[in-house]
């Protein structure tokens, strides 16, 4: 029998074959700051281990995730860091969407509220996502002067395919539960409260699986259908870092906090 666990503000807890893990901020957007993407990291690493369970289901309380924490000082030191060293520590997100993508149990995502930015970086590295029928789902990476980071791109193409990708990827433009389970960004709709309770009837079809056969055939689809994933999103940071040091970017940051519109010049 596995014995439940915290990390930071991450809490694991076990009901026959099924993990249940919650990010639990105390505030109302359950922002991903630096502390609660590693305590995801650590969950997902001893869960890998774990024998016991088939399925586990990721979400948030009282929602899933506004994203990233700007406001963390952790990120803020990332950014003021020396070059080699921030490519280093840019490697934490991507390596905790791996680590959720790495686990052989079925990983479903039950998402309320919203779930933008890294949160649905995160959220794709999953193999179901299912969302209460008010809940949205945003990228605003690139309309704010980024690259999508996260090693998300490739991910949201599998999903998508290339249209409906560029469309979520480059537009920034908020997709709500109806369209996102039309386009396949979703799996399965929820009345709103109810993702929770969604996410458990699938997770109990995947625990009353032969866990052997199924971890098998999981993990042969998951590397069939991101076998060139890493190829293509491998410098992700690298572009990350030169976006964030553009007049554009700066201006796109200036423009959102002052309410107006922006002005790129391409530089």
């Amino acid at each position: 029998m596995s014995t439940p666990f915290e990390v930071g503000p991450v809490s694991v807890t076990f009901e026959d074959r099924i993990a249940t893990v919650t990010l639990r901020r105390g505030d109302r957007i359950n922002a991903l700051s630096v502390k609660a993407i590693e305590a995801l990291r650590e969950a997902a690493l001893r869960l890998r281990d774990d024998f016991h369970t088939s399925a586990v289901i990721l979400t948030g309380d009282p929602v899933f995730s506004s994203g990233a924490d700007l406001a963390d000082p952790d990120h803020q030191a990332r950014r003021t860091a020396p070059l080699l060293e921030k490519r280093e520590l840019l490697r934490l997100a991507p390596t905790t969407c791996a680590a959720w993508e790495n686990l052989d149990q079925v990983t479903i995502v039950a998402i309320e509220g919203f779930c933008l930015g890294g949160a649905l970086a995160l959220a794709a590295s999953c193999d179901f996502r299912i969302a209460g029928r008010g809940a949205h789902m945003r990228l605003p990476e690139i309309p704010l002067g980024w690259n999508l980071n996260w090693n998300a791109a490739p991910r949201i193409l599998n999903l998508l395919g290339p249209s409906r990708a560029k469309q979520l990827i480059l537009f920034g433009e908020r997709v709500y539960a109806p369209q996102a389970l039309e386009w396949g960004l979703i799996d399965d709709m929820a009345e709103d409260g109810q993702a929770l309770d969604v996410a458990m009837r699938w997770a109990q079809k995947a625990a009353a699986l032969p866990p052997i056969g199924m971890r098998m055939a999981k993990r042969t689809i998951t590397e069939q259908a991101t076998a060139l994933n890493r190829l293509t999103a491998h410098m992700d940071n690298d572009q990350y870092i030169l976006a964030s040091m553009t007049e554009d970017n700066e201006e796109a940051i200036n423009a959102f906090l002052e309410k107006r519109p922006p002005v790129f010049r391409g530089r």
